[in-house]
């Protein structure tokens, strides 16, 4: 103990401080303000000069040597701050709590804000049209509870289920942070992997009773039935840790968050992770590549944008909600003046959901007050058009609007049009508004009038014709005379500086006027600061109503931007079923369509799915035929259509769709050690072990990752079993470059042969994209090499190798016989009763758990199975 406080006493009294407070926030980078600077010392300088390519250098630390240290000014924080927080670290922003002036010795400082990744309100550090998430993990035995925050809208979620729903809503809402217990960053990885900045958090505060009372403490309820979340005590447990969360980084005003909502998973699709990255719904796979949010994102306030992502991801499943989403596209698109018109007034709103975020924690400042106005004054004639519509869903939405007539007033009356960004350089209240301090204004604006009337008056009374009245910081106001009249001075004058050619005085009258204007100029600065206050309280009245305007606009644009998007890209509206039918007539691909070069049309194609006579589309076709284009462009209208959206096509008649599972193009995982293969294998044990009677099936060239014995045996036996499974029968397109597959349409009634047309002109190959009924035979592998620029010898050489296969007619046939001979499988499992000389092998295949038997005990089993029925014959 002896030895830490000499140590301490060698450090100087600065950075005794810092390191201090540097201990009360492990983890986080501590930007220290020091005069005009943030400075950071230690591995944080070390730490910040990289990130924010700032310079690196020493200071001494008294007599404990010297110390790195890296620094910015102040005022450069609004620039500098984004960038270390994008860069995925948490800031802890330490002020001067005190006038340096007014102060002997060290400075008071402490932190004003941590600001983490998933925690943030500074613009800069927020993306526009994107929610800035934090999200909150609990783990159960076989359950998982997660709450997402954007502490910057005041948007509140929770929801539980599996581990792959909790991992498909990550993927979904992609959150900047996620924090969770110390004691679970193993189970949590096991589950998410290290994709995410994350933050470990003590266990205790993942209690439910520390949770449930941090709810309800918060919320001022005694319980959380209101909020439905009651039932889901893992979802009650990851929110309460972010309420928590938000105390221990400095957030304690957070009254925007007023609800708690509950994601439930049976009101939208399910889109698995697999499915959201394969049908690049919200980020594209390549560089350069064009998600599906960008062809149908027109809206035009950032909550419009934000609340689209949502429901690109968060597809519906109740018939009357998508109804009436397509029945208010609908009116819009026939409207063309009222949509116009809606769009004007929507273009001057701005973020009001973040603005009326601000208000709550009293950061606001003067201009976003104005734009507080300006949102409020253009909600009035929406309102009144929505409501004048003649539609009802128009009507009704037009009816929840709040037009905050008061507050709306309030701002109107007393901010000038025109004001700074700070509430302290004052010009911020109108005149008329305070009495005091018009007074001072009028001292202080007519300061320059008064400073006239007295230099003529002097000037008059000593016969000083070049009497000037001047200031400085030095003397503040002074009367300077040229040298050939300073015998006229009078005697009260007092002498303050002599130049080389002038005098310079005071006089009382100039002291006691100055020191008048001096203090005017202060207190005016206060009762502005005072006003504006009271502003900023009377706006927090209105913060849920405010709050409710903005849910309101920003579907509305949503709604306008998928009304603007079915006119411009040709969209028609889809009827909406509860029957098991997809019925496509000339669909198009939304995003390809749009890159297609000038002049060129896309080619649509027709697809028809139900559970009675073609449950399975199998397509063939060569590569670069347009296979994966029509898997895709079949999920995203089914998709657009349960947004709510028109989709790309003349009609379709979608029966609703609750599961959307794809496994489409190569993922390689080579990171964590895993094969294209095994990751393709994956991904097709999740589709086949979750299927469900309304599920949309879509899988791309399975198996090529292997040999093509092994691929074409996966692919079949994956086609047989979606057809025959016991309990659904979910509508699948499965496209392939193995023909051999054709066959199978002849065994199994539900399952119809497609291929997507090519012409073949001499030598070459014309890709014709069209889809018509039937196999193909060839896969054309060879023209498309030749196309890609192959050289020339590797072409000719396999021309010659395959025409060399080819030549063997026999056997050529003798393998389309052993296709027919295939083992048959269309039966269903009920069949075992039927012969009871199978009630052995039935009694074997159910002791197996396929899910832990090795594949060497698998061949084993079969073994012995195959023994059983020879035994039989």
């Amino acid at each position: 103990m002896a030895k830490k406080s000499k140590k301490e006493a060698k450090e100087t009294p600065l950075m005794k401080q810092y390191n201090a407070i540097k201990a009360k926030y492990p983890g986080a980078l501590l930007l220290f303000r020091v005069g005009d600077f943030y400075e950071t010392f230690g591995e944080d300088a070390v730490t910040a000069s990289k990130v924010l390519e700032i310079v690196l250098t020493k200071r001494a630390n008294g007599a404990a040597s010297h110390i790195e240290l890296a620094g910015f000014p102040h005022h450069s924080l609004e620039s500098y701050l984004p960038r270390l927080v994008r860069a995925g670290h948490r800031v802890a922003i330490c002020d001067q709590l005190e006038d340096p002036k007014s102060v002997k010795g060290i400075v008071k400082r402490g932190v004003t804000e941590l600001v983490t990744p998933g925690l943030a309100y500074n613009d800069h550090v927020l993306e526009k049209n994107q929610n800035n998430f934090l999200a909150s993990v609990s783990f159960g035995k076989d359950v998982v509870g997660i709450s997402f925050l954007d502490l910057s809208t005041g948007e509140f979620m929770t929801a539980e289920g599996t581990p792959e729903y909790v991992d498909k809503l990550l993927q979904g809402f992609q959150p900047s942070e996620v924090i969770f217990s110390k004691q679970q960053k193993e189970v949590f990885q096991k589950y998410f992997r290290d994709q995410y900045n994350t933050f470990g958090l003590e266990d205790w505060v993942y209690q439910h009773d520390y949770a449930y009372e941090t709810l309800t403490a918060h919320f001022q309820t005694t319980n959380l039935k209101g909020f439905g979340v009651e039932n889901i005590p893992l979802g009650v447990v990851a929110a309460g840790a972010v309420l928590h969360y938000l105390k221990e980084t400095e957030h304690k005003e957070f009254s925007h968050i007023s609800s708690l909502s509950r994601i439930e998973e049976d009101r939208y699709v399910w889109l698995d992770k697999f499915t959201i990255r394969n049908l690049e719904l919200i980020y594209p796979q390549q560089d350069g590549g064009i998600p599906l949010i960008n062809i149908i994102d027109a809206t035009v306030t950032p909550m419009g944008g934000r609340m689209l992502k949502k429901w690109v991801v968060l597809p519906l499943k109740e018939k009357r909600a998508i109804e009436e989403r397509l029945g208010m596209v609908k009116a819009l698109l026939n409207e063309d003046e009222l949509r116009d018109e809606l769009l004007q007034h929507l273009k001057l709103i701005g973020d009001v959901e973040r603005l009326i975020s601000k208000v709550a924690v009293g950061r606001i400042n003067p201009r976003e007050m104005l734009q507080l106005k300006k949102a409020l004054k253009n909600t009035v004639p929406i309102k009144n058009r929505l409501s004048g519509s003649g539609q009802a869903t128009l009507t009704r939405l037009g009816d929840q609007l709040h037009l905050c007539e008061y507050l709306l007033d309030k701002i109107e009356t007393e901010l000038q049009d025109e004001v700074p960004i700070v509430s302290n350089q004052g010009n911020l209240i109108r005149d008329g508004i305070d009495a005091e301090l018009d007074d001072l204004r009028k001292i202080a604006f007519s300061g320059k009038d008064y400073l006239v009337q007295i230099q003529r008056r002097e000037m008059e009374k000593t016969g000083i014709s070049s009497l000037k009245i001047a200031y400085n910081k030095v003397f503040g106001y002074y009367l300077e005379v040229t040298n050939a009249h300073k015998d006229k001075v009078p005697s009260e004058w007092i002498r303050k500086q002599t130049l080389v050619n002038a005098e310079r005085y005071i006089t009382e009258e100039l002291k006691q006027y100055e020191e008048k204007i001096l203090t005017a100029e202060e207190k005016m600065v206060q009762i502005e600061q005072r006003l504006f206050s009271e502003l900023v309280l009377a706006a927090v009245d209105y913060i849920s109503q405010v709050q409710q305007n903005a849910r309101i606009l920003a579907t509305l644009d949503c709604l306008i931007s998928f009304a603007c998007k079915a006119r411009t890209n040709r969209y028609c509206e889809p009827v909406i079923s509860e029957g098991y039918e997809l019925e496509i007539t000339d669909g198009r691909h939304p995003v390809i369509e749009r890159q297609l070069p000038a002049g060129e049309e896309y080619v649509p194609n027709d697809t028809t799915l139900n559970t009675k006579e073609a449950q399975i589309m199998i397509i063939t076709g060569p590569n670069m035929a347009g296979k994966s284009a029509l898997l895709r462009q079949t999920a995203l209208i089914v998709l657009m259509a349960q947004m709510g959206s028109f989709v790309p096509a003349t009609a379709a008649t979608i029966g609703m769709v609750d599961k959307v599972f794809t496994r489409v193009g190569a993922s390689d995982n080579l990171a964590r050690g895993e094969s294209t293969f095994m990751v393709e294998m994956t991904e097709t044990a999740s589709i086949l072990n979750n299927l469900s009677d309304r599920s949309l099936v879509l899988m791309d060239e399975i198996g090529r990752g292997t040999s093509t014995y092994d691929g074409i045996s996966i692919a079949w036996s994956i086609v047989e079993f979606l057809h025959n499974h016991p309990k659904f029968r979910a509508k699948t397109l499965f496209a392939t470059h193995y023909h051999e597959l054709n066959q199978i349409a002849e065994d199994f009634p539900r399952v119809r042969n497609f291929n997507v047309s090519v012409k073949e002109v001499g030598n070459k190959v014309i890709f014709m994209r069209k889809l018509k009924e039937g196999g193909s035979e060839h896969s054309f592998g060879i023209h498309v090499a030749q196309m890609a620029g192959m050289p020339n010898q590797v072409v000719i050489r396999a021309a010659d190798i395959m025409h060399h296969l080819e030549k063997d007619k026999i056997r050529h046939n003798k393998r389309q016989e052993r296709l027919r001979e295939m083992p048959k499988n269309n039966y269903q499992l009920s069949l075992f009763e039927i012969d009871p000389r199978m009630e052995k092998a039935k009694e074997a295949l159910e002791a197996l758990d396929i899910n832990t038997i090795s594949p060497v005990e698998a061949l084993l089993k079969l073994n012995e199975l195959k023994g059983l029925m020879e035994e039989k014959k």
